[in-house]
């Protein structure tokens, strides 16, 4: 995610429990008086949670449900601060309703994590004025509305096809609210890079060109409005003239937005002279240590500081380098770069043409399946939807852009995906198997599709993301790939320490550019050299970084610790360590800060020693 799920910083980001569900055993079994208080509590936080799906319309729409799909949420200041003074209030009655000590081990959590996240969306507010709507690289306004409607609203029937109008209606004025928001910001001294306004301006460019603006291929909405309206006919669910009425107001509608994103490009243009470039970390910003040191607590969930997290990074880097080296001679080369030179004169720099692509999803799709097949042993829970392996949608695909993963809808109507981008240069091919555990099986898909099941506790911890815990997941799962011999040969195995090598380097750049001074070319010549990675990926990850400040340290902090707990879980509990419920215990309820994470294993040890 990045990624969207680009798994969200806070609650509420991804999808609700559902049909084809899976009930969470609880770590310990209540008593009957913890018993009456647990169910009374998931009664509360049930009933606040439905409070808080009012408030934000397109996660109604993430979970499958009509109520406000004609509407965008309010990005404006007001609505934040009273979501914010909402969530706070509703700690305060869960704390005057509930005595945590009477709640069983589990209840605890549940009530730990609503009140944590009122904490953390007083951090987020804070923030907000570092956040405006165009700023990150990975969810600026003018790309993320029609990736919504393209990528999440599903059209399956007349009114769905209706709020999709509606939607497309309603985005020039959202589309103003982030360019005032936007602007409010710059007059506080927080000004986008100026690589970000260039991208902002192409991309606003090339969503208002072709048809129905004026010659050319399809629009990327209208080629979507289209397609959805036409699957509708064909299933008889929509009669001919009326389909032909609808695509007429969407027409309309669409062509409505090229005055909205001209004066999105306006903005920009007039925005462009001033744009800070070269040195551009939160370091250079107003108050810009403290507000990097929010985003590291909310991307880490854990206190520690730039300077430890890029010391941890450099010794990883370290580490990892050694491991490769003996991997390398396994092989028969002298060391790692021997090996990289061997790769190198294997796959030869070559620019991704149809053929390469095809043969890149076929692989990808068939490695997931088989990766599928391994799990059995290792998990008690596993993924019961669909899982595909797609190409980024043209409007924000990118040479060397970072892979993502969504969720599968609550119903498994609409599969899980992981999207990579398939333009600039074919990678090794070898690499593609470690992506594929990261984001497909037994990462990121797999790890939503659980979660979306989810029906025992309170439906908000189905949609509660962690930055630390998912992207630590997901790096765990590589890991893990190995050790289920997933992998076909010492080369995916190599580049599966390349990737991690890549997620530690991420820890020394991104504090290197934000607590250190580090200029984007400083940045992008380490993760070249070190990290390893393309000079054309190097630039676009370094680009994420700086526009979503701490984001990409969550990774590899998140790994640490789960690796850090399993090992000591099987220290201590030797031949009584059971791999498939301590995975279970990770992923079978939802995500977590780290934290709680670390009570919740020791508690575990505790109670399987006995």
């Amino acid at each position: 995610m990045h990624h969207t799920i680009r798994f969200a910083v806070s609650a509420l980001a991804i999808a609700l429990a559902a049909p084809s569900t899976i009930a969470l055993a609880p770590a310990i079994a209540a008593q009957p008086a913890e018993a009456n208080q647990d169910a009374a509590l998931t009664a509360f936080l049930d009933a606040e949670f439905e409070e808080a799906i009012k408030q934000q319309p397109q996660l109604a729409t993430r979970l499958g449900r009509k109520d406000g799909g004609d509407q965008w949420n309010d990005i404006g200041d007001e609505a934040a601060e009273a979501q914010l003074a909402w969530r706070k209030a509703s700690v305060a009655r869960m704390k005057a309703q509930f005595d945590r000590a009477k709640l069983s081990p589990e209840a605890q959590v549940n009530y730990d994590i609503w009140a944590l996240e009122a904490e953390r969306a007083e951090m987020q507010q804070a923030n907000r004025v570092y956040r405006p709507p165009f700023y990150s690289r990975l969810y600026s306004a003018h790309s993320q509305l029609p990736d919504f409607l393209i990528n999440t609203h599903t059209v399956a029937d007349a009114t769905d096809l209706k709020n999709y109008i509606a939607r497309l209606r309603g985005i020039p004025a959202v589309l103003d609210v982030a360019i005032a928001r936007t602007k409010a910001s710059e007059a506080a001294g927080i000004r986008a890079p100026k690589f970000q306004i260039e991208t902002i301006i192409t991309g606003s460019e090339k969503l208002t060109s072709g048809a129905p603006f004026g010659d050319g291929p399809d629009a990327a909405l209208w080629a979507d409005v289209k397609a959805k309206t036409e699957a509708l006919v064909a299933a008889g669910k929509l009669p001919r003239a009326e389909a032909d009425a609808m695509l007429a107001e969407a027409r309309a509608a669409i062509v409505a937005l090229k005055p909205a994103y001209d004066r999105v490009v306006a903005w920009a243009r007039a925005s462009l002279p001033n744009a800070p470039s070269g040195k551009v970390g939160a370091i250079t910003l107003p108050e810009g240590a403290a507000y990097y040191a929010n985003e590291l607590k909310l991307n880490t969930t854990s206190d520690y500081t730039a300077e430890q997290i890029h010391s941890i990074g450099r010794s990883e880097v370290a580490r990892i380098e050694a491991e490769q080296d003996a991997l390398a001679k396994q092989a028969g080369f002298k060391d790692r770069s021997a090996y990289y030179a061997g790769r190198a004169r294997l796959n030869p720099p070559r620019p991704y043409d149809d053929a390469a692509r095809t043969e890149y999803l076929t692989t990808a799709n068939a490695f997931v399946a088989h990766t599928r097949s391994l799990l059995e042993p290792y998990f008690n829970s596993l993924p019961k939807y669909g899982i595909e392996v797609v190409r980024e949608p043209a409007f924000s695909e990118v040479a060397g852009g970072a892979a993502h993963a969504s969720a599968p809808s609550p119903d498994g109507s609409r599969p899980a995906k992981t999207y990579v981008h398939l333009v600039g240069t074919v990678p090794d091919p070898a690499a593609m198997y470690t992506l594929m555990c990261h984001e497909a099986v037994p990462g990121h898909n797999m790890q939503g599709d659980i979660q979306v099941r989810q029906t025992s506790g309170p439906k908000f911890r189905a949609v509660t993301g962690y930055v630390a815990f998912g992207e630590g997941w997901a790096l765990y799962a590589e890991a893990l790939c190995k050790e289920m011999n997933a992998f076909p040969d010492i080369a995916a195995d190599f580049l599966r320490l390349d990737a991690e090598l890549f997620r530690a380097a991420r820890l020394v750049v991104d504090t290197g550019i934000h607590a250190m001074g580090w200029t984007e070319d400083e940045a992008v010549a380490y993760m070249n050299t070190t990290g390893r990675q393309p000079i054309e990926r190097s630039r676009s990850e370094i680009r994420r970084y700086i526009t979503l400040p701490g984001q990409a340290t969550g990774y590899k902090m998140g790994m640490l610790k789960i690796v850090e707990l399993r090992q000591r879980a099987e220290s201590k509990l030797g031949k009584k360590f059971d791999i498939k419920g301590f995975h279970d215990l990770l992923i079978a309820s939802g995500s977590q800060p780290l934290s709680i994470l670390e009570r919740r294993v020791d508690d575990w040890i505790a109670r399987s020693a006995t």
